[in-house]
């Protein structure tokens, strides 16, 4: 019992830290669950629990640093909400076959994009919002709110992505602006594992503190070391998704 609890609060901690900087911690938190001989429904659930608080702690501190743009993020959260609400009752009755191809060759042409642009991301070029980007960041926010609620991974990256490519956020802006979507994705996913009892508090309650300190220690090194840190574990995590991804497929 003690050694499973050091395994996950370990990998939890390290899966947070990666997450708040540029996503992808769910490839670190959820198998250290699976590791221990979780079962995969309540894996997931406990996962969800304990990634939920990390990413409301980073959401928190990236706002208190003033790098959640709040005049796009307000527009976007009902829409994230709502996605993420089709896309779990989605997964009810419709195969993830198609979207698991489709997401790969999306992730991998993510990763390569930002790795084979050396700029993109590295400063802030936000000229401003108008009807126009409002309409379309609330369009991208409900589709991703969408993936999350429906199928997952990669959710982070693509939130990163679509703020820089749209808007012209800096990878920090970027990064924390996703954060705000990304809780608020994956609380509304917590809610309905919590209704069907697929969390573990046993393990979900000591993981999510460890969970909290590793998504402050992340949030913090963002905000320090902005873009040149950002970027770099962005793309490494994205093409981690995508070997995940690759390794599910085959």
């Amino acid at each position: 019992m003690w050694l499973n609890l050091l395994i996950i609060c370990a990998l939890g901690f390290l899966a947070a830290a990666v997450d708040a900087i540029a996503g992808g911690g769910g490839l670190i938190s959820l198998p250290a669950l699976l590791l221990v001989g979780v079962p995969p429904h309540l894996a997931l659930g406990t996962n969800k629990f304990a990634a939920s608080t990390a990413s409301l702690n980073s959401s928190i501190t990236f706002a208190r640093s003033g790098k959640v743009y709040f005049p796009l993020v307000k527009w976007q959260i009902p829409f994230t909400l709502s996605g993420a609400l089709l896309g779990a009752w989605a997964v009810l009755s419709v195969s993830s076959a198609f979207l698991n191809k489709a997401v790969l060759v999306l992730i991998i042409l993510v990763g390569i994009y930002t790795l084979s642009h050396k700029k993109l991301g590295m400063e802030n070029e936000f000229k401003g919002l108008n009807s126009s980007n409002i309409v379309v960041g609330c369009l991208f926010a409900q589709a991703l709110g969408f993936y999350d609620g429906f199928f997952g991974p990669g959710t982070g990256s693509f939130l990163i992505f679509s703020f820089i490519a749209l808007f012209g956020f800096d990878f920090v802006v970027a990064s924390a602006n996703s954060k705000v979507l990304n809780f608020t994705s994956n609380f509304t996913s917590l809610l309905l594992f919590a209704w069907n009892g697929k969390i573990l508090l046993s393990y979900g309650i000591p993981m999510a503190l460890f969970m909290i300190l590793g998504s402050r220690l992340g949030t913090r090194l963002a905000i320090q070391r902005g873009a040149e840190l950002v970027k770099p574990i962005f793309i490494i995590m994205s093409l981690l998704v995508a070997a995940k991804l690759i390794y599910q497929y085959i």
